[in-house]
């Protein structure tokens, strides 16, 4: 971890747990995807039970190596009912290794609905609660108005989708808005703006509760994304997929995301979970190496 992120201390809620974590176990995060074939490769079912055993043994290897994990909640849902339930056992097992959980749920829709969604995974209580949550903004950043509330009244955090890592994604998020308050700004670069707005106004410690999911493969000139902005007090959480398996490298990290470096929070999945149930607890603490190496 670098001094410059250290030294900024304070704040409460999410974004101050946030900082804690990455002050004492580093800026990477472990996606939990058990995917069919990587069941297949640690000799698990392609079950529910495979699922929730999966999920268990990449938490236990998570655990005192990082401070943050990310389970995909699409490989859980497949499995209706039981799949929940043994999303349910490993959530409750990150909780109790005391590592911060970002459901990645991207859910977005208006009102009451998008309520419901925050309240099955930011709710104290809930079977599912996670601290943070991913979401999506493309019914309009004011859609989100009920699931920002609620995490601000929780201490909870939210992900918002940017400048996501697919390629097809291009054309959508570099799009120019051509009316409001926005105007002229793409979609991605106004959505990050926005995000960075909520922190300026409702944060008083140094990195907000309110992040971004921008890709590490992506081209933030093209996409519009002001990174001085995000990297301006306080710091906008940055979640960046696509480390690893999609191609981008911890080496580029400073240079990609340049004057918002110090907030990005790295998540890896397959480059890790590829190493099965014998080898992952060393490919963790391998990519932890690496990455602070690269950040130092």
């Amino acid at each position: 971890m670098t001094e410059a992120f250290a030294a900024r201390a304070g704040g409460s809620g999410f974004g101050a747990r946030l900082q804690h974590a990455v002050e004492n176990r580093g800026r990477l995060c472990i996606g939990i995807d058990p995917h069919e074939f990587l069941l297949d490769a640690w000799g698990l079912p392609n079950t529910a039970a495979g699922a929730r055993e999966f999920g268990l043994r990449v938490v236990e290897a998570s655990a005192e190596r990082v401070g943050v994990i990310k389970p995909q909640i699409a490989f859980y849902e497949r499995f209706g009912s039981s799949g929940f339930a043994a999303l349910e056992s490993v959530l409750g097992a990150a909780r109790e290794a005391g590592l911060l959980v970002i459901a990645d749920v991207k859910r977005g829709d208006v009102g009451t609905t998008l309520e419901a969604y925050a309240k099955a995974w930011l709710d104290e209580g809930s079977p599912l609660e996670a601290d943070a949550m991913t979401v999506n903004p493309y019914q309009g950043f004011d859609s989100l108005a009920s699931a920002l509330e609620l995490a601000d009244r929780l201490g909870k955090g939210l992900f918002v989708l940017a400048a996501t890592s697919n390629p097809e994604s291009t054309s959508i998020q570099t799009a120019r808005r051509d009316r409001g308050s926005q105007f002229g700004e793409t979609v991605a670069g106004g959505v990050a703006k926005r995000a960075a707005a909520w922190n300026a106004e409702h944060t008083t410690g140094a990195l907000g509760s309110v992040g971004v999911v921008l890709g590490g493969t992506v081209d933030f000139d093209l996409l519009g994304v002001d990174l001085a902005m995000l990297g301006a007090s306080p710091w906008t959480p940055i979640l960046a997929p696509g480390f690893g398996h999609q191609g981008a490298e911890f080496a580029r990290i400073k240079e990609t995301f340049g004057a918002a470096a110090e907030s990005v929070i790295v998540n890896v999945s397959r480059s890790v979970l590829a190493a099965g149930p014998n080898g992952i607890a060393d490919a963790i603490d391998q990519q932890a190496a690496e990455l602070e190496d690269a950040l130092s």
